[in-house]
């Protein structure tokens, strides 16, 4: 621990948080000539992609910008098998237990420093020499257990990058936040369920579901992927209906476990899928037990659903649950107030910026547990700017990842994993631009 608490006085950027726009933030800070550290508060990377379970990676068009991380992601997890690319070209397929090593070998390549465990507990400030009315974060403290011991660690950094996703550093900041705390999306509790006879399954879901913009199947390297879906929501036609709305009849679901059902094969994780449920029923920041109890229900669901499988659908016969998500698979949360507040209409209306970090084309994708109240708007070409990223708080604070300055309905379509790559990495061009200036 004298190593690490040596190598973290002095950095030119410091990223709070590992998931997707961390990874990205720090690999390519460190690439580019930085001394990075990166932060993070469970004891792997990859934050929703591996510990919420969050795979595979939606499909958005990047129009190339800002993706050398995300190739890059593919060569490394090329490497150990964790990734495939699915017959209708994505290649976002990866496998989450195995993306917790390709992200540290992708992080100690590059040279960032990673530090595990940590958590932030302070900061000191100073008042800017330039500008007199902009405050600067001096340095932060870190806190961290360490053969049973609590250190407390002073970093000290040119750069902060809040890549929490919850904006853990702008809340500590006191930073102003966005006020739509009344919008909400439900949060998610996946699991994976193994030994499944895919073939049996495939066949299944193909009969009954000919929408083939839901339910799709293909062999690659000799190995059966797939992907099937179905919500409760009656303004839209599902295969699979008769299946769900029998076992509600039948008691073996609950009408809320059929809210949202969907699955999709893992890279390297034979005869097994990864399951896009339970949602987690709402709960109130004013209750505090309210969450808790969400994702105590939330895994009687995955019982309930796990049980489901194997009564009314074929090849499940001699499956077991496998895998729980160890994190809450989270779509929206507090957001810092930036430099610019990028709005529905500038996605919808494909506006153009001068420092644009990403390219998209994902969808406005609201889930509700409310029927027929989820939105999912298709979109042409959108650009997201850069001081989408810069807090205005602070002049040293940035942000990265689901909690960009973005209206509700904009983050909706911009928090999916591949953008909130781009972002890291356009954000580490954009600091490094900073430092040589």
């Amino acid at each position: 621990m004298d190593d690490i608490i040596s190598s973290c006085e002095k950095y030119d950027v410091t990223v709070f948080g590992g998931g997707p726009a961390g990874i990205s933030c720090a690999y390519t800070s460190a690439k580019l000539g930085l001394k990075t550290l990166l932060i993070e508060k469970g004891n792997s990377l990859g934050g929703q992609i591996t510990g919420a379970l969050v795979v595979p990676m939606m499909q958005s068009d990047t129009e190339d910008i800002n993706t050398d991380f995300y190739k890059k992601l593919i060569e490394y997890s090329k490497k150990i098998g964790a990734q495939i690319t699915y017959s209708d070209g994505n290649d976002g397929w990866f496998n989450p237990v195995l993306l917790k090593i390709v992200f540290e070998r992708m992080l100690k390549d590059a040279g960032a420093d990673i530090l595990f465990e940590a958590e932030l507990k302070d900061f000191e400030i100073e008042l800017s020499k330039e500008n007199q009315n902009e405050d600067f974060v001096k340095s932060v403290t870190i806190q961290t257990v360490f053969s049973s011991k609590t250190l407390s660690i002073p970093i000290y950094s040119k750069y902060y990058v809040d890549a929490t996703g919850n904006s853990n550093l702008c809340k500590l900041l006191n930073c102003n936040f966005i006020d739509d705390n009344e919008k909400f999306q439900p949060d998610s509790l996946r699991f994976i369920v193994s030994n499944i006879n895919l073939e049996k399954f495939a066949k299944q879901i193909l009969d009954l579901d000919k929408d083939r913009n839901v339910t799709t199947a293909t062999r690659l390297d000799k190995a059966v992927h797939l992907s099937t879906a179905y919500t409760f929501d009656t303004n839209k036609v599902w295969g699979l209906s008769g299946l769900f709305e029998g076992a509600i009849g039948a008691g073996d679901l609950k009408p809320s476990d059929a809210a949202y059902f969907q699955v999709f094969t893992i890279a390297n994780m034979p005869n097994s899928l990864a399951f896009n449920c339970p949602r987690l029923h709402e709960y109130s920041s004013n209750k505090p037990f309210s969450h808790s109890n969400a994702l105590i229900e939330a895994r009687e669901c995955i019982l309930r659903l796990h049980g489901f499988v194997k009564k009314y659908f074929n090849g499940f016969e001699d499956s077991f649950i496998s895998q729980i998500a160890d994190m809450t698979g989270t779509r929206v949360s507090m957001r810092p107030k930036t430099r610019y507040i990028y709005k529905l209409d500038d996605l919808i209306l494909g506006k153009t910026f001068e420092t644009p970090v990403l390219a998209g084309n994902y969808p406005v994708d609201i889930h509700s547990n409310n029927k027929n109240t989820s939105v999912l708007q298709t979109v042409k070409k959108y650009y997201l700017p850069v001081e989408c990223l810069i807090c205005d708080d602070w002049g040293n604070v940035f942000v990265a990842g689901r909690n960009l300055g973005a209206e509700f309905e904009a983050q909706a379509a911009l928090r999916i994993q591949k953008s909130c790559l781009s972002m890291g990495e356009g954000l580490a061009k954009y600091l490094k631009n900073k430092i040589r200036l």
